[in-house]
Formats: structure tokens, sequence, C-alpha cells
């Protein structure tokens, strides 16, 4: 029995398969993605486990929820802040990780793109929202969350009221509401970005959205 099997078993989808466009998704990220994570995606949709566990999704359904809206990206640069600036302990290298979810509390989940070019071998890591700790699972994405659901596994950051209710999945529903964007955010020039990209080896479109590790590749070159 697969981990999704389980998953599906535990918390029912919503309905069909989307059969999301994968490999556009793939190329405006600049990273394969791991296999149980696409599989996961197009079972579920956007939405949140447990009313708390919210996954990233290419369709999520405001900028601050999709795998491929800036929020991976901007909470990258401000661990690369902490990370360079030791303002709270990252454990591991900034630039391996990549926000896939977050909780109502404010951790986030983080794929630790190590080895980069295999990703049905990344790990999953777990922040705290408000102080030092760090959970590591040594698995993927759907045996995590079937591990927190089934109480097999217990997350240090994660309240222990979860598992009151049975496990369930909610769908997202559109929202007028969004939160403010962060303060450091700075102007983004896209055709600086494009020539720099070309002149250092990457391949971007000469027009529509740049790849999101040619952008972080970009800031982390040019950061001041």
């Amino acid at each position: 029995m697969t981990d999704l099997t389980t998953l599906t078993e535990l918390c029912t989808p919503p309905g069909q398969t989307l059969g999301i466009g994968w490999g556009t998704v793939e190329a405006a990220l600049g990273m394969p993605l791991p296999r149980d994570y696409k599989q996961l995606a197009d079972r579920y949709g956007p939405g949140s486990f447990n009313d708390y566990l919210g996954i990233f999704h290419p369709h999520g359904v405001t900028e601050y929820v999709s795998l491929t809206g800036p929020m991976p990206g901007r909470i990258r640069t401000r661990l690369r802040k902490d990370y360079d600036q030791g303002t709270h302990p990252v454990p591991h290298d900034p630039d391996t990780l990549f926000a896939c979810g977050a909780t109502d509390n404010g951790e986030y989940l983080f794929w630790i793109t190590d080895p980069a070019t295999d990703p049905d071998r990344w790990r999953i890591a777990v922040n705290e929202a408000r102080g030092p700790r760090w959970y590591t699972y040594d698995g993927t994405l759907t045996a995590f969350l079937t591990g927190v659901l089934t109480g097999q596994k217990r997350v240090p950051q994660f309240p222990p009221s979860l598992l009151d209710a049975p496990a369930c999945f909610t769908p997202s529903r559109p929202t007028l509401v969004k939160p403010p964007p962060p303060t450091d955010a700075r102007p983004v020039d896209t055709a600086a970005i494009r020539s720099w990209a070309r002149a250092h080896g990457y391949t971007v479109p000469p027009r529509g959205r740049i790849p999101i590790g040619v952008r972080e590749a970009w800031e982390r070159a040019t950061r001041r």
C-alpha cells in the first residue's frame, strides 16, 4: 500500500484527479518536483489537512499559497538573512530549502532539495513560527502527512489538539483578503534579470514569468 493510498483512505479527496500540466509547472520553477507531490496535488487540489496543514499548490487560490508564486522565494530570502546574520539558527543551507506548505500557526514546511536532480529523495523540514526549533523528517511529503495525521509522527511544533478531530481535507476557496507583502521586497527589473541570467548560462523566456530558480539565483548574486 502506498502512502498516497493510506492518505486517501484517511482523508477522502474532494473530487476527480486534476491532471495538472507538470511540465509547465516545473519549467516555471526551474526545478523538478517529487513524484509523490505531483500525485498528491493532482488527487487533492489546493487546500489544507485538518484545517491546519496547508500545502502549496500550482492552482493555489492566492499567490500566497501558490507553489509557483512569490512566497517560496521570499521565505528563502528571509532564511538566508537569518542564516547569514545569525539571527535565528537555520540547520540547513537556505539555498536547499524550498517552502511547500504552511500551518495556521505560521510554521513552514520545506523540501530539503538535496540532491537537486533527484527530487524523490528530498526530505522534509519544519521550522518554528516564533522560536528556534526545527524538525526534519527523512521521507516524502506524502509520507510525512500520513505519519502526522495517523499520529505515528509527532512534530514538536504542532499542537496536540491537531488530532482531536478525525483527519480531513478542506479544499481552498477564493478569498478577497490578502496579507501585506513583506516590507523588505525590492522592485524587480525583469529585463535586468533576463540579461543577467543569459550572461550566466541560464535559459529564460523572452517574456512572461521568470523561473523562480533563476530569480533566486539573481537575488543571491545581487544581494546588497
